[in-house]
């Protein structure tokens, strides 16, 4: 399937309302770069990083997190891999092939909201430098 060494479980946050067998596709507005569609959809193997994304997801929806299973080929994502954190230390990963859904985590740990504008800072400032240029 993929020569990443991760065999999961993996998990994505969003605002989307989904069910259990709908697909995640690429082709979406970035969450952090509107004007940019991504080649690629994005997920990770540690559930409080999937439950940060859907935190800091576009949209009005709730915060969500679900349990995915890549249907293709996947790697590292390297817009955080060696970018930011040598390594993988996020279990960040990307692929072009859909993610089937495959259930709902609801027992992530949820950010206060201090915690939340302090992430959104650090995003904010990371995205007005040249290391916010998205690898897609």
């Amino acid at each position: 399937m993929s020569d990443v060494l991760d065999d999961g479980p993996f998990f994505h946050g969003t605002k989307a309302d989904l069910a259990v067998g709908d697909l995640l596709t690429a082709g979406n507005r970035s969450n952090y770069r509107p004007e940019v569609v991504m080649n690629h959809i994005y997920f990770t193997a540690l559930v409080d990083g999937a439950g940060l994304a859907a935190e800091l997801a576009a949209g009005e929806g709730e915060p969500r997190v679900y349990a995915v299973e890549p249907t293709g080929a996947f790697e590292d994502d390297p817009n955080v891999t060696d970018k930011l954190f040598p390594g993988n230390p996020t279990r960040s990963y990307r692929s072009g092939d859909p993610l089937r859904i495959v259930g709902e985590v609801t027992d992530w740990t949820r950010l206060a909201p201090e915690a939340l504008q302090a992430w959104r800072d650090r995003l904010a400032a990371l995205l007005s430098d040249e290391r916010g240029e998205i690898i897609n």
